[in-house]
């Protein structure tokens, strides 16, 4: 029951009609007896700043929980950052201080990693393909070179940003090779869509399944569809697929450890 006491996480999003966090989150608070809720508002990017300003001001706000397209914009609104957060200049949380000063977290790798193992794909070693250099896609890349890929190639449409991506991580993991290079798939034992491509009817693959080698593990962070069209693809292709809904399934307690 929402009182005078219940804690409010907002999710800003847009659209916000993708969003799937919001009923996992609840089901967890709920499970531990916490009084606090998550709702979806649907925030254009022109309207990012004015409304984070607005909810530092609301004393019930636990923090915010931040996604598409919003998590590279959003650093740059709180106080600090912590974490992955810090290296890639991206946030998926925000935690409200007493003070109301704004600390901003990114556990979307975390997330991404403790999926790809609670579903038995280890991804120590494993030579590996990330497609994008975003917000999502640079907490997933500091993920898995933490876990232990010692071999990462990014490839993403500006061929800009993914440099100054693998130059920050090549400065945090010198002992990884970490390259720029096409999103041609052959080759690697996982390849991983970090780009928003998939979520919407019409969008291209962000990777071509023709090239794809059987056996390779071709995961998501897109969680809506549940089986994207490159997921699909992949399958036909004798590929195991990791859905993006595994990456917030396993994300859901260290996001509410964040805020809580």
């Amino acid at each position: 029951m929402i009182s005078g006491n219940t804690r409010f996480v907002p999710l800003l999003a847009h659209p916000c009609r993708h969003v799937r966090t919001p009923p996992l989150f609840n089901a967890e608070c709920e499970r531990q007896g916490l009084d606090m809720i998550m709702v979806p508002l649907d925030v254009r990017p022109d309207m990012l700043q004015q409304t984070v300003f607005s909810l530092r001001a609301v004393e019930n706000v636990a923090g915010m929980v931040i996604t598409i397209p919003h998590k590279g914009s959003v650093s740059a609104l709180c106080d600090r950052r912590v974490g992955a957060a810090e290296l890639v200049g991206a946030c998926n949380v925000i935690r409200r201080e007493a003070d109301s000063t704004l600390t901003g977290g990114m556990l979307d790798g975390e997330g991404f990693v403790a999926g790809l193992r609670h579903e038995g794909h280890e991804p120590a070693g494993r030579r590996t393909l990330l497609v994008g250099a975003g917000g999502a896609a640079s907490g997933v890349a500091h993920a898995l070179l933490q876990a232990g890929v010692v071999d990462l190639t990014i490839a993403n449409r500006s061929s800009e940003k993914a440099e100054y991506l693998a130059r920050q991580l090549a400065v945090s993991f010198p002992h990884a090779r970490v390259v720029v290079g096409s999103a041609h798939p052959g080759g690697y034992d996982l390849i991983v869509n970090g780009t928003a491509l998939g979520m919407h009817e019409g969008d291209p693959l962000p990777v071509d399944p023709v090239g794809l080698d059987k056996g390779s593990v071709v995961a998501e962070v897109v969680m809506q569809p549940d089986m994207t069209p490159l997921l699909i693809a992949a399958e036909a292709s004798g590929c195991r697929v990791h859905r993006g809904i595994h990456m917030i399934e396993q994300q859901v307690q260290l996001l509410v450890d964040f805020l809580r």
